[in-house]
């Protein structure tokens, strides 16, 4: 067995511990989660990512070990992007509270495996095609401009998005939340409520959202293990993540110019990666992709609370 399986194995094991314990431990069933237990559960996750980190580091090797750090914080940080875009699914559809860990756990769970299918094809393409790569590139640098640029977000409607349009169409449909289910019968037939489109509108997002996340990912690795162990471990810290943010999201004003810059240096570095190579080794290439991810992040985070530009008056804001 290759130190490649042993790493695949742990992680296998160490996921579904973690499954366990959050599910039957750190949460009950349609329990409403409070912002203390959602900063447990947040914890939770984010420190058995880094346990994760320190066993690669001891089984793998340095390099391995800070090109998943750099990749689980480049997808962590993504992430928070996709908790904006939640919070309005959920108002939209009037998620009841209680719901809203169930909803969020099935829904992430099938994101995990559209992400796991959309990073073998894009691997797959990259082997075969390493000019894709460059395609790559290109899609940072121009997602990383336009999200730079953007002061105002239009208002996203889940009701209007092609996604919810189209399950209308093929699929019978109800306004309400069916008392937690997700299909229920009337007339012999079976209906979908509301919590069901909730639930298929997160994973298809999310999976949108990985169109950036996962060219960035292969422009810090190439590694498999790396890029599916970090985005996973990312994905599945979002429920907690979701809870803890929710009331907060109006402080990372700033966040999106953070990421695109991120974004933006990922896409320079892809496209110059054959003279990269040539100047510079793998190892201290790695080193800089992990600085410039948290300096870039942790500044727009600050400057972001710093400022709280949202809900102030604009004359307040300037001062």
């Amino acid at each position: 067995m290759s130190a490649s399986h042993i790493t695949y194995i742990v992680f296998g094991v160490l996921i579904l511990f973690a499954l366990v314990f959050d599910l039957g431990l750190l949460s009950k069933k349609d329990a409403v989660i409070t912002m203390r237990k959602a900063m447990v559960q947040t914890l939770f996750w984010v420190l058995l990512a880094l346990l994760f980190f320190i066993f690669l580091w001891l089984e793998d090797g340095r390099k391995i070990s800070l090109e998943y750090l750099s990749a689980y914080l480049m997808e962590w940080s993504l992430s928070i992007d996709n908790i904006f875009v939640f919070i309005i699914i959920f108002s939209s559809f009037s998620v009841k509270e209680k719901f809203y860990g169930r909803v969020l756990l099935i829904g992430i769970l099938m994101a995990i495996i559209f992400r796991v299918i959309f990073i073998t094809i894009g691997v797959a393409l990259v082997e075969q095609f390493h000019w894709v790569l460059y395609l790559f590139g290109l899609f940072l640098l121009y997602t990383g401009y336009k999200m730079f640029i953007t002061t105002e977000n239009e208002e996203f409607d889940p009701h209007d998005s092609k996604i919810y349009k189209g399950m209308k169409r093929f699929l019978p449909l109800t306004s309400h939340d069916g008392n937690g289910k997700f299909i229920i019968k009337e007339k012999g037939r079976p209906i979908y409520t509301s919590l069901f489109v909730v639930v298929v509108l997160l994973a298809v997002i999310d999976l949108i959202f990985a169109l950036d996340s996962i060219p960035a990912v292969m422009g810090i690795t190439r590694t498999k293990l790396v890029i599916y162990t970090s985005n996973i471990f990312a994905v599945l810290g979002l429920r907690s993540l979701f809870f803890l943010l929710r009331g907060a999201v109006s402080k990372f004003d700033y966040l999106q110019q953070g990421i695109a810059v991120v974004l933006i240096f990922i896409g320079v570095k892809m496209l110059s990666e054959k003279y990269l190579d040539e100047w510079i080794n793998k190892d201290f290439q790695i080193l800089v992709s992990l600085v410039v991810i948290v300096l870039c992040i942790s500044a727009s985070i600050l400057y972001s609370i710093y400022h709280q530009k949202k809900g102030l008056p604009r004359d307040i804001v300037k001062k």
